[in-house]
């Protein structure tokens, strides 16, 4: 699979690195809450942001619920987003957040429309608080501009994949994250 990427962006060992730290920046935004840190409801985005979810909440040693919200912009052999789809069937994320500090976990910040489209679906539900975290954030002028709490790395506005990423369903499995050939889009097309 390596043979399909241009180059790697980031290699396994620095985001393992930079997660850890993220877990705690975002513990630490938190601590000085009444009652200090106080239970976190992480909501991953699926299916991207799996891996990295699951790392990042390794690092969070602390009572938690974690619910899932399926959210997809990507369809398929898309390389860019085709607008935001909650898909509240295959999501499992309450209606009732009264109370809870959420935590919302995405994989690609490269516009803002998937991350605003979620938060708005959220504050309906009535948390006490929403933070967001991404892994990736695209150097483009709408996501640098976007309002997000943590982000793990700003990278270049290119299609990478691995780490959770995919094209067409493959490279999630990557360690890495790298920027993928135009090669291996046609190929996948297909």
């Amino acid at each position: 699979m390596h043979a399909d990427l241009d180059r790697v962006l980031i290699e396994a060992p620095a985001i393992a690195q930079r997660v850890a730290e993220l877990a705690r920046q975002v513990l630490d935004e938190w601590k000085d809450a009444p009652g200090g840190t106080p239970e976190i409801t992480p909501v991953p985005l699926m299916t991207g942001s799996f891996i990295f979810a699951a790392d990042l909440i390794r690092h969070m040693p602390q009572m938690m619920q974690i619910q899932l919200m399926s959210v997809s912009s990507y369809p398929g052999t898309a390389t860019t987003s085709q607008g935001v789809h909650i898909d509240r069937r295959k999501s499992n994320v309450p209606d009732d957040l009264t109370g809870r500090h959420v935590l919302v976990i995405d994989d690609i910040l490269d516009s803002g429309s998937t991350l605003r489209a979620v938060t708005e679906d959220l504050r309906s539900r009535n948390p006490e608080a929403i933070k967001t975290c991404v892994l990736l954030r695209k150097q483009r002028p709408e996501a640098m501009a976007f309002p997000v709490d943590h982000v793990a790395f700003d990278i270049p506005d290119e299609f990478v994949v691995g780490y959770g990423l995919d094209y067409n369903g493959y490279y999630r499995n990557l360690p890495d994250i790298g920027v993928l050939s135009e090669k291996a889009i046609e190929a996948h097309r297909l």
